[in-house]
């Protein structure tokens, strides 16, 4: 096999564990799970924080409710803010769990391992989602498909990390799958996500907001993000 042969995209499903992170250590010690979205720097931060938007999603509003308070009671995790719209209560589409809520959350961005991963040639691709005491990341690593297990070896030695692959593919394969994924959303969840994706909203940091893509197409932020999260919940979730 030729050397070109070789020097194709790869995608990754990574699960990792690094150490100092309230998402990791509150889903360990509660039910449910959360997914991240991207970071802000903002004017009420610190110049030591960023502000993060995530959804806390579970069985039941208690269950919810306890998550979100054990991340409250973090030692790496500054002030949390509810955002008063809830998206994807019971519907089909929704995020893993009958009820979700959104929030801001305040933190030391040298807690987040996103930057070691971009160091290493791993770029995400999609929301992550922490369950369980975990992380699960969809990366795309651009380089040589033998290269990666050094490039992983690098994330675990600088981010003090655990890291193990669940899913590897070809770009080729990843993305036949992945069309073969977005023929279950809705023709405006296909037109709201792709839009995301090409505009950037999935880069760290993250190159459109929120704002901008509701302008875009013309609708309200509200009605843009219903329609973005039940999209991502039925690419990210197997059972859909």
């Amino acid at each position: 096999m030729s050397e070109q042969a070789n020097v194709v995209g790869t995608r990754l499903t990574l699960e990792l564990w690094h150490p100092n992170c309230w998402a990791i250590e509150s889903t360990a010690e509660a039910e449910g799970g959360i997914l991240a979205y991207a970071i802000y720097n903002t004017p009420k931060t610190t110049s030591q924080s960023v502000n993060g938007l995530f959804t806390a999603y579970g069985d039941s509003e208690a269950a919810v409710e306890s998550l979100i308070e054990t991340v409250r009671q973090s030692p790496h995790a500054g002030s949390v803010l509810e955002l008063q719209e809830r998206f994807g209560r019971a519907t089909q589409g929704s995020p893993p769990g009958s009820v979700v809520r959104e929030f801001f959350l305040e933190y030391d961005p040298r807690d987040m391992i996103c930057p070691v991963l971009l160091e290493h040639g791993f770029v995400h691709s999609a929301p992550v989602r922490i369950e369980g005491g975990r992380e699960y990341w969809d990366v795309c690593f651009a380089g040589n498909r033998r290269d990666i297990e050094a490039s992983l070896d690098g994330v675990r030695e600088d981010a003090d990390a655990e890291v193990s692959v669940s899913r590897i593919t070809a770009s080729e394969t990843a993305e036949c799958e992945h069309d073969e994924r977005t023929h279950t959303l809705t023709t405006t969840q296909r037109e709201v996500f792709e839009l995301a994706r090409a505009r950037g909203y999935y880069q760290w940091p993250r190159g459109v907001s929120t704002r901008e893509l509701a302008a875009e197409l013309d609708i309200s932020k509200t009605t843009m993000l219903e329609h973005l999260r039940k999209a991502e919940a039925k690419l990210l979730d197997p059972d859909h």
